[in-house]
């Protein structure tokens, strides 16, 4: 498991962030990693595992830069796995018919389809991170549409008639729907993610502490 710390650009000092720093080493032990990067002013950080006193490291987190915090497991490529029965047992019918068996929600009927807030769009099955808000664009397909994800997180596979491009969560397999590319969208990469919300949990930039 891994904690990202995604901070707001520009709010933090050269000061703070060595405050910062210090303030999130004294939450882990000394068996966990070191920060990946030395103190500076921060976008992001990564644990390879979850600081004890979670609660607590929020807070310090919080009160260093401003209260922009995104907290959020997430899992190595293939490492989530569990048997089918497992997966029907902690899964809705719904989550289940569309990320084990590969279905399709109806157009327009998703509970992310039109939002547009800041955050980060999780696998529902996993909690694996997938794909930020800010690739997040309004298609008009009836679906959450995205022009790309989050580096590692999505895996591409053909269907077995060749015509799409299916996508699906890398730690657990879980079915997204399929990749569209050369549409013409005006984004930088010209490809549509297209996205059942059922897939998806959204963990809001700001959750409360």
């Amino acid at each position: 498991m891994a904690i990202n710390v995604i901070t707001t650009p520009g709010r933090l000092s050269s000061a703070k962030s060595l405050t910062f720093a210090s303030t999130i080493k004294a939450f882990v032990t000394p068996s966990l990693p070191h920060l990946l990067s030395p103190p500076k002013p921060l976008t992001s950080l990564r644990f390879a595992s979850s600081p004890p006193h979670l609660n607590l490291f929020r807070f310090a987190v919080s009160r260093f830069h401003g209260g922009r915090i995104v907290t959020m497991a997430s899992s190595a490529p293939g490492s989530v796995n569990k048997p089918e029965e497992e997966w029907r047992a902690i899964l809705s019918p719904e989550q289940f018919r569309i990320l084990r068996e590969k279905g399709t929600e109806y157009p327009g009927t998703g509970e992310y389809n039109k939002l547009f807030d800041d955050g980060i769009y999780c696998c529902a099955g996993c909690g694996t991170p997938l794909y930020k808000s800010a690739t997040k664009f309004n298609s008009g397909c009836g679906w959450p549409a995205f022009f790309d994800g989050i580096p590692g997180a999505i895996n591409r596979t053909p269907d077995p008639d060749g015509r799409r491009i299916e996508i699906t969560c890398a730690a657990c397999g879980g079915h997204l729907g399929h990749v569209f590319k050369g549409e013409g969208f005006p984004t930088p990469t010209d490809e549509r993610h297209c996205v059942n919300s059922i897939s998806l949990k959204f963990t809001p930039e700001n959750p409360t502490l």
